[in-house]
């Protein structure tokens, strides 16, 4: 492409990924100036931040850097093994609430969008986990409309790692298509790395989630053999071995994304890497694989 990808994309990073072997050590005030000071990007995924001092200093250097935050509240949940799908009232309502505390702190830090994923399930459970999933994801939007925040439901595996009800494409546009007939800021978070973990391709997932993909991320898996280094959702660099993305299979999606009208200048879609080091990898090099993964992956797309 003649074009660069920033004119497309609005280009990040999931800082709680890429750093999570220093998170204690740097702290988020340091992070997000490493990356506010790499012009390459455009956009920085928080975690929940621990206290009022971490997050006045993500958002005044976010601010200084002219830089997007947005919000992924998947600790929420995972932290506390909440389930927002959980066919147990009770827990279910453990879970909405953590997730309206996560609206509350996305406010409190002017950030427009933050991300969630659905809990575990049974064949048995599965329509009543979706009506409990429906149910959780109604409320917390009608919270987070007043505040001018959308829900992103990021689509992970269902029977490897998070096994997550959402979940093969199919099943979640039907879940996107019932939410969006009664709430329109909601929205699906589509990971390259989760791809093959559904069985799926880029080709049998954007086409069916196009009206409803608001958020992408770039990341890779390791699933050939459970016993692998890195197996599962670990989201190891680019062509760790083993590995099923590299640059060819970030190519396709991105030629998937062009052909179903995501490359749009005037409404550039966030594309994240979420990426991590393996073991004692070195963070920086890790982030640099993963810009020059998307660099050669872009300048293959044909004009």
């Amino acid at each position: 492409m003649k074009d660069p990808v920033s004119k497309y994309f609005r280009i990040g990073l999931v800082a709680g990924m890429a750093y999570a072997p220093a998170l204690k050590e740097l702290g988020w005030a340091e992070i997000t100036r490493r990356i506010a000071a790499d012009d390459f990007f455009d956009v920085i995924e928080v975690n929940p931040l621990p206290d009022n001092e971490s997050r006045e200093a993500v958002r005044t250097v976010a601010g200084m850097g002219h830089l997007l935050l947005c919000q992924n509240a998947h600790g929420r949940l995972m932290a506390a093994g909440l389930n927002p799908n959980d066919p147990d009232e009770a827990g279910r309502m453990k879970a909405e609430a953590a997730l309206i505390d996560g609206v509350d702190e996305a406010a409190s830090l002017g950030i427009s969008a933050m991300g969630m994923l659905a809990g575990k399930w049974t064949p048995e459970t599965r329509e009543t986990c979706f009506g409990q999933l429906k149910k959780t994801v109604l409320n917390v939007c009608r919270c987070a409309q007043a505040k001018g925040i959308t829900v992103e439901l990021e689509v992970f595996d269902h029977d490897i790692a998070k096994k997550a009800l959402l979940g093969p494409a199919p099943l979640a546009a039907r879940f996107a298509a019932e939410v969006r007939a009664e709430v329109n800021n909601f929205g699906l978070m589509v990971d390259l790395s989760h791809i093959p973990m559904t069985y799926e391709t880029p080709a049998q997932v954007i086409p069916v989630l196009k009206p409803y993909i608001t958020h992408l991320h770039m990341g890779n898996t390791v699933i050939f053999d459970p016993q692998a280094p890195a197996y599962g959702d670990e989201h190891p660099r680019f062509g760790f071995p083993g590995s099923e993305n590299d640059v060819p299979q970030l190519t396709d999606f991105l030629r998937e994304l062009r052909k179903n009208g995501f490359f749009d200048a005037e409404k550039p879609c966030t594309l994240t890497f979420e990426i991590k080091p393996w073991t004692d990898e070195d963070i920086d090099i890790v982030i640099a694989n993963a810009k020059r993964t998307l660099n050669r992956a872009w300048a293959l797309l044909e004009d």
